[in-house]
């Protein structure tokens, strides 16, 4: 399914190409692959797609959401804007924030059914013990 939504874009070792045939990836597909994936990686810019995942939302639904200062969530969301993650709207003196297309949201549902048959274990991986930010 990922291969059709994502037509020349890397999705891990192999890069889609259109017509569905397939090619190793070289070490840059790897590497743009890997940054696409930061984006999802920090816990804030996860908590924070996770409430765009409902809908627009302005930077000060996001702090009250998320539970972390507006400089914060402002500095995120110019991070995963630039990514092309997220969209905003502007409107009078507010600015509205959405998740940029569907893709990103099927990104956040694939990492749910993984995680509802191996989240134990990587609960417990001694790997992934890092700090929760």
């Amino acid at each position: 399914m990922l291969a059709v939504l994502v037509a020349t874009y890397n999705i891990g070792a192999y890069r889609y190409i259109t017509g569905g045939q397939m090619r190793a990836a070289t070490t840059s597909d790897i590497e743009l692959t890997s940054k696409l994936l930061s984006g999802f990686a920090d816990p804030r810019r996860l908590a924070i797609l996770v409430e765009l995942s409902t809908g627009e939302q302005r930077v000060t639904d996001l702090v009250k959401a998320v539970g972390t200062s507006q400089a914060n969530i402002s500095g995120h969301l110019a991070c995963l804007k630039g990514c092309g993650l997220v969209v905003d709207r502007p409107q009078a003196r507010q600015v509205f924030y959405r998740i940029s297309s569907p893709d990103v949201l099927d990104v956040l549902h694939a990492v749910e059914a993984l995680l509802a048959v191996h989240g134990h274990e990587i609960e417990l991986c001694p790997n992934y013990q890092g700090d929760a930010r």
